[in-house]
């Protein structure tokens, strides 16, 4: 299974593992995979503190880190949290504050919602002063040899102090224009990220996505995300031109994941079709699980959803009061179509180990059909 591209980055593998969990990260860069944090979210201070934690668990392999860069949806004017949370506009607050209330979710103080919101709006905006701090931080990391940006195409200063330090930097790209673009802003990796993936996601489905944005690389290494689960998917994806897969929802499901118990089991109930594209959770298109809060933001007596990041962080209020409340139903959280795969608690040990054997019992069966 080895590639090209899992001997650049001196790992066994071609299997790719976004999470915002660091312990997700460290299994699977330990299974032999490449672990990505996803750090955007983070301050500088807890980035820094996830990195040392991985660090003191890889053993020394490599691993990567999952960021959006300034020019990428960064904001030119810096404001304070505290600001952020006056944006949020009375409407849309009423509006969810109702919606919970008529389902009997005991609400919480005037103070712990603002409290929230602010905690959010700290996470969630990408202001191009937080994205230089944290690039210089996994910059100075000898473990991160790879980092990927999450939205639009890559400033040229972010790449050219990644290949200063020798790391390699990766794009997600949803169609085959954007593949062009971001080739042409000096990215090493792209990553086809197919419709049928959880959070944001285009319109083109993996399997037509990834051989277009094969021939649009240009020799570039792709990478294949959206709705892989299994060795045989991974087979597909090596064989239609790809040296690897990215893959997300299925780490959700896992011991090592950090949803609880009981957001695990509310995944493990659904099915394909419940994960569906909303603007609700972001405010930008995205794959999420789709519950009566969702469904909410498409009646038509629904506001329309804020601008991303603004509606991410009104999120926070609505959010935290239904995991208080144990009501799941008023939550949400990004996941592909693969949820349809996750049936029961699993390990990322365990989850590796079955794809192999699957990726193997692939490879036998299709030299059996073609075999005369």
């Amino acid at each position: 299974m080895q590639t090209d591209l899992t001997k650049t980055l001196g790992i066994d593998l071609p299997i790719f593992a976004f999470s915002h969990c660091r312990d997700v990260v460290a299994a699977v860069t330990k299974a032999g995979g490449m672990g990505s944090l996803g750090a955007a979210w983070m301050t500088p201070e807890e980035l820094e503190m996830s990195l040392d934690w991985i660090e003191q668990r890889v053993e020394g392999k490599p691993f990567s880190v999952d960021l959006v860069f300034p020019g990428t949806g960064g904001e030119d004017v810096e404001k304070t949290p505290e600001e952020y949370r006056k944006l949020i506009p009375k409407e849309h607050l009423n509006f969810v504050k109702n919606l919970l209330d008529e389902a009997g979710i005991a609400d919480i103080s005037d103070a712990d919602r603002d409290a929230y919101l602010v905690e959010y709006a700290r996470k969630m905006a990408m202001t191009h002063k937080k994205s230089r701090e944290q690039l210089e931080i996994v910059l100075s990391r000898k473990s991160v040899n790879f980092i990927v940006g999450a939205l639009g195409v890559t400033p040229e200063w972010v790449t050219k102090e990644a290949h200063s330090k020798g790391v390699k930097v990766g794009a997600l790209v949803g169609n085959a224009k954007h593949a062009a673009k971001q080739r042409a802003a000096g990215v090493d990796v792209l990553v086809a990220q197919g419709t049928e993936a959880g959070g944001s996601v285009g319109n083109i489905a993996s399997m037509v996505l990834w051989p277009q944005v094969v021939d649009a690389a240009e020799g570039i290494p792709v990478l294949a995300a959206g709705g892989v689960t299994r060795g045989s998917q991974i087979l597909a994806a090596l064989a239609l031109g790809c040296q690897g897969v990215w893959m997300g929802s299925l780490w959700l499901g896992t011991a090592e994941s950090d949803l609880s118990i009981e957001m695990r089991e509310k995944l493990f109930a659904a099915v394909s079709e419940d994960a569906r594209l909303s603007k609700a959770m972001t405010g930008k298109q995205g794959r999420m699980l789709y519950t009566k809060y969702v469904d909410a933001w498409h009646r038509p007596d629904s506001p329309k959803p804020l601008d991303w990041p603004m509606q991410s962080i009104m999120n926070g209020y609505p959010f935290k009061r239904a995991e208080r409340g144990r009501n799941l139903d008023y939550w949400t959280y990004s996941v592909g179509q693969a949820v349809g795969d996750m049936n029961e608690h699993t390990t990322v040990k365990s989850e590796i180990e079955r794809m192999l054997n699957e990726y193997v019992e692939a490879v036998d069966k299709l030299q059996s059909v073609t075999s005369y």
